[in-house]
């Protein structure tokens, strides 16, 4: 069984998305393993693994990403979710779902965003959460962020009511920080109650597999990692031929037509992008050789190897 590819790990709560790792790399017997967008501890759901030597691709993955959550109004805490402090609580049994609906369009599209005060991001080499353990605080700039669907799921009135949404996003948005800054649009608080991803880098929580799952599918010799081709869609490909396939392994340029797609292949659906850009790599069996960069050169359109496997 080769164990180079993809793991779609249903993550549990309790556990950090680096003690994932630790686990499936002790289970699998493996050295090289990595996971694809980091998930707080008491979050479920969708936590990309990479095996072996899909570690290096792992860059390559696309980087939307969709959730199940629920907010609950009347409540703000430190770490904008049931885990934290809480700062202040206050029934808030007046407020409506038609309110909530009216604002919930501020959410939507393009919008700035305060990462969470307890959050890996970044500020002179330290983490947030780090300086915010110590009573630290610091100011951080809004990040730019993408939100593409907002969908009501349920609604429970109440003192501290509650709203299910679904939520896709792209790379970089804090659920959390949603729910924070609803609460804060809407005068009554809120706080992020629970949240489950659905997707992440093309995989979805209906074909994810839990540790238990996991370990069955091992004890039973069925278990089978995702290849990279089920995974990396998104980017066009190439078929070498015999020849640019061995040059391909000494690591050469190759000069390729300025429509790059397989000698036998036709694509019309999916329109090649303006250089530079990434570009999966085949031979003409059908096996992954890696991903390649797409560029022009001053007389024709070069494929330079980046990850050859």
């Amino acid at each position: 069984m080769t164990t180079d590819g993809f793991l779609n790990l249903n993550k549990p709560a309790g556990m950090t998305s680096h003690d994932c790792v630790g686990r499936v790399r002790r289970l699998l017997k493996l050295k090289r393993v990595g996971h694809g967008g980091t998930l707080d501890p008491a979050v479920t759901g969708v936590l990309p693994i990479a095996l072996g030597k899909a570690t290096r691709l792992l860059q390559y993955l696309q980087h939307n990403k969709a959730y199940r959550g629920t907010i609950r109004f009347g409540l703000t805490t430190a770490t904008d979710d049931l885990e934290g402090e809480i700062i202040h609580s206050r029934p808030v049994p007046e407020l409506s779902l038609e309110k909530v609906q009216a604002a919930l369009p501020n959410f939507l599209g393009k919008i700035e965003q305060f990462p969470p005060s307890f959050s890996a991001v970044q500020v002179g080499g330290k983490r947030l959460y780090e300086l915010a353990r110590k009573g630290e605080t610091v100011e951080v700039a809004a990040r730019n962020v993408e939100v593409f669907r907002l969908e009501i799921l349920d609604w429970r009135p109440g003192d501290f009511p509650e709203l299910d949404l679904s939520i896709a996003c792209g790379a970089g948005t804090y659920i959390r920080a949603i729910a924070r800054d609803l609460g804060a649009v809407l005068n009554t608080g809120a706080t992020l109650a629970c949240l489950t991803r659905t997707e992440s880098s093309g995989f979805s929580i209906e074909e994810s597999l839990s540790f238990e799952e996991l370990e069955l599918q091992l004890q039973e010799d069925k278990f089978c990692p995702i290849l990279p081709s089920a995974v990396l869609g998104h980017l066009g490909a190439i078929v070498l031929s015999p020849e640019y396939t061995k040059r391909w392994f000494q690591g050469q340029r190759l000069p390729i037509p300025e429509t790059p797609i397989g000698e036998e292949e036709e694509s019309s659906h999916n329109p090649i992008p303006q250089p530079p850009y990434p570009l999966q790599v085949y031979d003409r069996d059908g096996k992954f050789l890696g991903i390649g960069q797409v560029a022009n050169s001053e007389t024709s359109t070069i494929l330079s190897p980046q990850i050859v496997l």
